[in-house]
């Protein structure tokens, strides 16, 4: 009985293999009809994998395009521009103020914040002889509210890994099977997701929401959201983190740090981390 499950285990381990390998084929013949390409390049998961491929399918004929404003993580940046040299990869950083049709945070500030990144990373692209732009949109992205993605389609901006057909967990493979450091790395949104619409951005304010977060990372607590409320800060865990945190030494921990990063209130919101929370009354639901 053991040698026979220890058999069936085997063959669903070289199925699942084989699957994966054939996701990834794909991906690289996608990449290859549509030619040469600069990729939008975060340092994420997403668009780590699509460069990857990119670099093998293209043979080295594409360009990473980086976007750096005040509200990305400043240390996304600097992991983005660590894998593009070790990579051998040429990398092109644009340093962007916040567009003034964002600054107030309106409910479709991701459409126009990305037809505004997009198209600057359009005339970026085209100076240095590319016309097409690949973005690293996966299927799961469909389930939140991305207003973002209309503008992709204006701009005619390529999503290989969405169109494709690619989830994120599927992604998050393809990744570890290619010896991507990132391949786990917890999703990191921009920093205007963490802040209700209508709320006028400053620098000051996103830096504070960047320090807040990065001493809950310190703490442990990977992938946790800061969601700003005024003076209050509302912390969003991941579900293995919340029996943690409700321990008496590990909450005096974590008041100390949000406050000293500049929060007059902590509070947790008990329903845990839910990609973009703010955007419930868009969609009619949480995600």
């Amino acid at each position: 009985m053991q040698v026979e499950n220890h058999l069936q285990r085997s063959m669903k381990k070289k199925q699942a293999k084989s699957t994966v390998d054939e996701a990834y084929r794909v991906l690289l013949e996608h990449i290859r009809d549509t030619g040469p390409a600069a990729v939008a390049f975060s340092g994420g998961t997403d668009s780590s994998l699509l460069l990857a491929a990119a670099a093998e399918a293209l043979e080295g004929n594409t360009l990473a395009i980086t976007i750096r404003t005040p509200y990305m993580v400043h240390k996304e940046i600097e992991e983005a521009l660590r894998l593009t040299e070790h990579w051998g990869i040429p990398h092109v950083v644009i340093d962007l103020e916040i567009p003034p049709e964002i600054i107030n945070n309106p409910p479709d500030r991701c459409y126009l914040c990305k037809s505004r990144l997009f198209g600057t990373m359009l005339n970026t692209a085209k100076k240095h002889g590319y016309e097409t732009i690949m973005e690293g949109t996966n299927r799961n992205d469909l389930l939140d509210y991305r207003p973002g993605l209309r503008a992709l389609h204006e701009l005619n901006i390529r999503s290989p890994l969405l169109e494709t057909g690619l989830d994120k967990e599927t992604v998050r493979k393809l990744a570890r099977g290619k010896n991507i450091p990132v391949w786990n790395k917890p999703a990191s949104a921009c920093l205007l997701t963490r802040l209700p619409h209508g709320t006028p951005v400053t620098p000051t304010l996103l830096r504070m929401i960047e320090n807040a977060e990065g001493r809950l990372l310190e703490l442990g607590f990977s992938g946790a959201r800061v969601r700003v409320h005024g003076k209050l800060a509302r912390i969003e865990l991941r579900e293995g983190d919340m029996n943690r945190i409700l321990r008496a030494d590990e909450r005096e921990k974590v008041i100390k740090e949000l406050k000293q990063a500049g929060f007059e209130f902590v509070t947790l919101d008990l329903e845990g981390y839910r990609m973009g929370s703010f955007n419930r009354k868009n969609k009619g639901t949480s995600s």
